[in-house]
């Protein structure tokens, strides 16, 4: 059956009429913040701590905007005669948020998590050189990512808690081991002869030492 002219219209028209009968919502921004989900794509935080200086995300990032530093520091060896260690030091971490496409990619391939989400949007800049931001600005940024979500009371532990915990108890099992062994040695050593036992010379009271009439022992 062929359409009958002017239905599409009909159909179009019928929709604005049901959408002007509706009350509408304005967002009275910026005196009214949105309420943005858990896993927008705001901005990117730095959680410094927890960057080794990989530069994976450098290679992975499709338009090179993110830019880092670093120098190598040698620690010496713990123990003597052991070997001295060597580890990067980060001097600059900076992100161009003016070629930033927030693909996300940096933040998966991330193997020691120090790259984050955060919800923040207001970071517009009149100068679009002001948008390439340090490492100072993205680690103010990790106070806005958002908590991770509480884990399903019915899930399986992960591994990781699972060998952290583990490790935790071996320890203060074999803390606990060690304590008693030490309690055992100590009641082992401790004297089993006090104060006025019999056969014990010099001391107060002990049949056959001499007494000076003071209570001294006599010489």
């Amino acid at each position: 059956m062929p359409p009958i002219p002017g239905s599409g219209l009909a159909k179009g028209l019928a929709v604005t009429l049901r959408t002007m009968t509706k009350r509408s919502h304005t967002a009275q921004y910026p005196d009214a913040q949105p309420e943005l989900p858990p896993r927008t794509r705001g901005v990117i935080g730095l959680f410094e701590e927890n960057c080794t200086v990989c530069m994976l995300c450098a290679r992975e990032c499709p338009d090179w905007c993110i830019y880092i530093d670093s120098h190598k520091e040698t620690i010496p060896a713990v123990t003597p005669g052991g070997r001295e260690r060597s580890r990067n030091v980060l001097d600059r971490f900076a992100i161009d948020f003016s070629l930033c496409m927030y693909c996300g990619i940096c933040i998966e391939v991330c193997p020691f998590d120090a790259l984050f989400w955060s919800p923040e949007f207001e970071y517009a800049e009149t100068d679009i050189r002001d948008l390439t931001h340090e490492r100072d600005k993205l680690r103010e940024w990790m106070w806005t990512v958002p908590a991770p979500p509480a884990l399903d009371p019915a899930a399986e532990e992960p591994k990781e808690v699972a060998a952290a915990r583990k490790a935790v108890e071996k320890a203060e099992a074999a803390a606990a081991a060690a304590a008693a062994q030490a309690a055992a040695a100590a009641a082992q050593d401790a004297p089993t002869t006090g104060p006025g036992t019999p056969g014990t010379p010099g001391t107060p009271g002990t049949p056959g030492t001499p007494e000076s009439p003071a209570g001294g022992t006599a010489r």
